[in-house]
């Protein structure tokens, strides 16, 4: 009597496709470029320092980033809503490498804009007055 378990009947694995779609969404993720700790969408093109293209149209840039970013743990706001301009503010609440990502659509094209770190301003040394170094006072 031979149990199912000992025949080879499991050597040949199907993948299913939830599972399928579920690897392809994960390598579509896994493979985007990572700046100051932002993800910027695969297929970007850098247009200045901490600024790219987006590949895709302003809502499938958003819809990217909800999954990526979701909106429960990542707040969203709303920069500009004008004619012909769009831009959402994506906040970074841990407050690590980057503080946030714009979004924005304008002319026809859509830019994401990794927001820095601003750099706290050092604390101001007082000043020491220079004395001699043996004592003496100089003339």
């Amino acid at each position: 009597m031979t149990r199912a378990l000992d025949s080879l009947k499991g050597l040949f694995y199907k993948a299913r496709p939830l599972g399928a779609a579920v690897a392809a969404l994960w390598v579509s993720v896994a493979a985007a470029e990572v700046v100051n700790g932002a993800q910027i969408p695969d297929g970007s093109q850098k247009v200045g320092e901490l600024r790219y293209r987006a590949p895709h149209d302003f809502e499938k840039t958003l819809e990217y980033y909800k999954s990526v970013y979701p909106a429960s743990a990542f707040p969203r706001r709303s920069v500009v809503n004008q004619p012909g301009v769009k831009a959402v503010h994506i906040v970074n609440p841990s407050g690590r490498n980057f503080e946030g990502l714009n979004i924005y659509e304008a002319n026809d094209e859509v830019r994401i804009y990794v927001v820095p770190l601003q750099a706290a301003p050092a604390p101001a040394k007082p000043a020491k007055k220079s004395e001699p170094k043996s004592g003496k006072k100089s003339r």
